[in-house]
């Protein structure tokens, strides 16, 4: 119990650690999307239309992944629930539940914030929505509701990084995996014209927030791992 004053004052110094870092990055995404969204975009979904990157498959297989993996997050975590009935959980399954929740998470933020920036998509997908190439329809109108104002922030992103985070903080000697998955979705949805670039910086950066809390209230990545084998 003596130790437990400074273990509080440790774990406060590290939150307020993230926090300050978290004000930074934040500051960073906030420049690169505005940078992107005034020289870049446009050009970038102009050239992925204009040379037909969209009928590669390929890069359309690259973005299947993010909600095939989202649709099974709810089987996963109630087999984890029955799982802990039996005893704690290993390492392993407390990175994929923390992974899982994060997941989750983070496309809740992305959906909340489609709505706050409600932005037109580069293409015209469903519905007849208005887009870029269609409709010279480019901009931000916040507070619009419907499926035509969700692009910003990419919803694949977040929810890759939101995966993809806590499993690097948990394993770092996998980070490279992590990254190149996390490129390879992000290419798919460029390709394929899905998003413009400043929704894909955007929606990376909800998700690699969410991702390091996630890990962060779940002891992994730092010294002390609560309730589980480190086996």
């Amino acid at each position: 119990m003596t130790n437990q004053p400074s273990n509080d004052s440790s774990a406060t110094a590290r939150f307020a650690h993230l926090l300050r870092a978290t004000l930074w990055g934040l500051a960073g995404s906030v420049v690169l999307v505005g940078v992107s969204d005034w020289f870049i975009d446009r050009p970038v979904a102009s050239f992925v239309h204009d040379h037909m990157l969209a009928g590669h498959m390929a890069l359309k297989w690259l973005t299947y992944p993010p909600p095939i993996m989202q649709a099974w997050t709810p089987l996963v975590l109630a087999v984890l629930v029955v799982r802990r009935a039996f005893g704690p959980f290993r390492r392993w399954e407390l990175v994929l539940l923390t992974a899982c929740v994060s997941m989750i998470l983070a496309d809740q933020f992305r959906e909340s914030l489609s709505y706050l920036f409600g932005r037109y998509w580069p293409e015209t997908w469903i519905d007849d929505n208005p887009s870029f190439i269609k409709d010279d329809a480019y901009g931000f109108h916040p507070f619009h509701e419907g499926s035509a104002y969700g692009s910003f922030p990419s919803g694949h992103m977040a929810r890759t990084l939101g995966l993809v985070t806590v499993i690097s903080l948990a394993y770092p000697w996998w980070r490279w995996a992590c990254v190149l998955s996390a490129l390879a979705i992000a290419a798919g949805l460029l390709g394929m014209n899905y998003h413009f670039v400043s929704d894909v910086i955007a929606g990376g950066f909800v998700g690699g927030i969410v991702g390091i809390y996630a890990a962060y209230f779940s002891g992994l990545g730092v010294a002390n791992v609560p309730d589980a084998d480190r086996n």
